[in-house]
């Protein structure tokens, strides 16, 4: 009887104990666990120049009076969205995360959130701990501007003039749309010259001038060779042209800055920096203007901001860089050309009129090719191992508007003019072209 009166003591004590345990960690969850959250800025306006750079630091603190593996996790939503359908970012054990400008404007544009538009955002923190523990912060406020992440390709303004590829007759350079209204950007490769802005192709609207300042019908703006970046407000009526590249540098190309980088050229319609270039064995990296404030580096398609030489061989490539993603793309790069009698390079005693390649399709172009009475091919890096020809069975095979190509196919059959030509070779067992004879 005694023995069984301590038994039934001993096991009221472990109850007694564990309720004691139990209310004690309620007690302590409830008045104070909660994360407190710290913003290193009430406001952020983002600009897309800065996409790399850090826009946001979210940091928070909890005490929950005992050792807890806590999963944190942040949440971000439009002002009054009740975190319903949140951007959630996990954050693991970690008690802080910075964003870059690229990051957080990813985020903000996901919300709905208008480009150019100061609009009001919440966060909070979700600790969890165990299957049915979470705490929740406070909410804090944050005003943020996000940028458009790709430009605008539906502007009517472009640049012209001699100092421009296409001259005084254009077509003209474009500008895109920015984030901010009434403001518009164009990246250019000129060479010495002038340059006005002008409005539909045509010298119905344009606009001159000097310092900045811009009048209708004014003067020719005078540049000298180099890449840029001009912005141009119609409205204020000002502009302002001013030195902007990314290149290649480094032992495979320049000897780390001997002459000018390779430049990169911009592509809206897919929002990378791309360039074809013939390097050496050695190293590279990208830089912003020719100078070493800005650049990157990296391995395995990441860049980092003063990251290590990228590594390669000699050849020639088709490089692309996004600094939205912080990507690169290293690719060996052999021109598809045309070849044959009807061309002005014949049938290879010279090197054939090269196609270019259009990221956006995966297709390769060539526009306002003048050929005459005669016959044609395709073929890979001026040599016979890949070429294409007719899927027809005579030689020549006068061309039509649009068919399929055959490797070591018959000739192409065509009439003296000016055409333009797309290869699209996407799927090697189904390779088609289109021939338009423009004039």
């Amino acid at each position: 009887m005694k023995t069984f009166n301590k038994l039934f003591l001993f096991g009221l004590a472990i109850l007694f104990a564990w309720g004691c345990e139990k209310e004690e960690e309620r007690a302590i969850l409830s008045t104070g666990a909660a994360p407190v959250v710290t913003l290193s800025s009430k406001s952020v306006v983002l600009n897309k120049d800065n996409a790399t750079k850090e826009a946001l630091t979210i940091s928070w603190a909890a005490d929950y009076g005992f050792s807890a593996a806590a999963t944190n996790t942040i949440l971000i939503d439009k002002k009054g969205g009740n975190f319903s359908k949140a951007s959630a970012i996990t954050a693991g054990s970690d008690l802080k995360k910075t964003f870059t400008t690229a990051e957080l404007n990813g985020i903000l544009l996901g919300l709905g959130l208008a480009p150019g538009t100061p609009a009001d955002i919440d966060i909070k923190i979700t600790a969890t701990m165990g299957a049915s523990t979470v705490l929740s912060s406070t909410v804090s406020s944050l005003t943020a501007t996000p940028y458009l992440d790709k430009l605008d390709l539906s502007s009517t303004w472009g640049v012209v003039g001699s100092a421009t590829t296409n001259g005084w007759d254009g077509p003209d350079m474009p500008f895109y749309k920015t984030e901010v209204p009434n403001v518009f950007v164009a990246y250019v490769t000129l060479k010495d010259g002038e340059i006005k802005i002008r409005e539909n192709n045509n010298w119905a609207v344009n606009y001159g001038g000097t310092n900045g300042v811009l009048k209708k019908d004014g003067d020719n703006i005078a540049v000298k060779a180099g890449t840029y970046k001009i912005t141009f407000n119609p409205v204020a009526l000002t502009y302002k042209v001013e030195k902007y590249s990314w290149g290649i540098v480094g032992s495979a190309y320049n000897n780390w800055g001997a002459t000018p980088d390779a430049p990169l050229n911009y592509d809206p319609s897919v929002d990378l920096w791309t360039g074809i270039v013939t390097l050496i064995d050695g190293e590279f990296k990208i830089r912003k203007d020719n100078d070493w404030g800005v650049n990157y580096g990296g391995s395995n398609g990441v860049l980092k901001e003063g990251g290590d030489n990228i590594a390669v061989k000699k050849g020639t490539y088709l490089i692309t860089v996004d600094f939205k993603k912080m990507k690169y793309t290293i690719t060996k790069y052999a021109p598809w050309g045309i070849v044959g009698d009807a061309t002005a390079t014949g049938w290879g005693e010279k090197p054939d009129q090269k196609f270019s390649y259009d990221l956006s399709t995966e297709t390769w172009y060539l526009n306002n090719v003048v050929l005459k009475d005669g016959q044609i091919k395709f073929r890979l890096n001026d040599d016979w191992g890949v070429n294409y020809g007719s899927t027809g069975s005579t030689e020549p095979d006068p061309i039509a508007a649009s068919g399929g190509l055959l490797a070591n196919g018959k000739n192409f059959g065509v009439k003296a003019g000016t055409w333009n030509f797309v290869l699209d070779l996407k799927d090697p067992a189904k390779p088609t072209y289109k021939a338009t004879k423009v004039k």
